[in-house]
C-alpha cells in the first residue's frame, strides 16, 4: 500500500493572527479556522486537556495546505536553541516556488520575516533564499530563472 498525497504539514505558532498575515502576504488563503478540543484530539496528541485554534492555509494551486495551531492548553514547549539553522534534526524548512524573489522577502519582511543568508542563484535555474518565519520556522523561497 502506498500513500495517497501529503495533505498538510502543521506549525505551532504563538500568534495565530500574525502567522495568517505572513502566509496570506506569501499568497497563500485561508481555507479554514476552528477551535480544536476533546476527548478525541487529547487521545491523538497524547496530552491532556488540549484546547487549540488552527487555521488551515492553502496554496492557490490547492495542492500545498500548512495548518497553523495556536496551543491555548497545555502550554507549548519551545526548541532550544529558538534560531535553529539548516543543519538541526527535525523538519528543516518549508518551500514555496514563487514569482519573485527578491519582491517576496521585502513584502515578508514587513511582516516579521528574516533573511536568514543571501538571496543567490544556483546555475542559471532557481534564485533561492531562507528566511526565519514565524515560530522560527525556515521558509525556502524559489524562483524558477529562465
Amino acid at each position: 500500500m502506498s500513500i495517497k498525497s501529503l495533505h498538510h504539514a502543521s506549525l505551532v505558532v504563538e500568534d495565530l493572527e500574525r502567522a495568517k498575515a505572513f502566509f496570506v502576504e506569501l499568497g497563500m488563503e485561508v481555507e479554514g479556522e476552528a477551535p480544536i478540543e476533546g476527548p478525541w484530539v487529547d487521545r491523538v496528541n497524547a496530552l491532556e486537556g488540549v484546547r487549540v485554534d488552527i487555521a488551515m492555509m492553502r496554496t492557490p494551486d490547492g495542492q500545498g495546505r500548512l495548518e497553523l495551531t495556536k496551543f491555548h492548553h497545555p502550554s507549548v514547549l519551545r526548541p532550544v536553541p529558538e534560531d535553529t539553522l539548516g543543519n538541526a534534526l527535525g523538519l528543516r524548512s518549508v518551500m514555496f516556488e514563487v514569482d519573485d524573489v527578491d519582491a517576496t522577502v521585502e513584502r515578508l519582511r514587513a511582516h516579521g520575516g528574516e533573511l536568514i543568508g543571501e538571496v543567490v542563484d544556483y546555475e542559471d535555474v532557481y534564485r533561492l533564499c531562507y528566511l526565519r518565519g514565524p515560530a522560527g520556522i525556515i521558509v525556502s523561497l524559489a524562483e524558477t530563472l529562465g
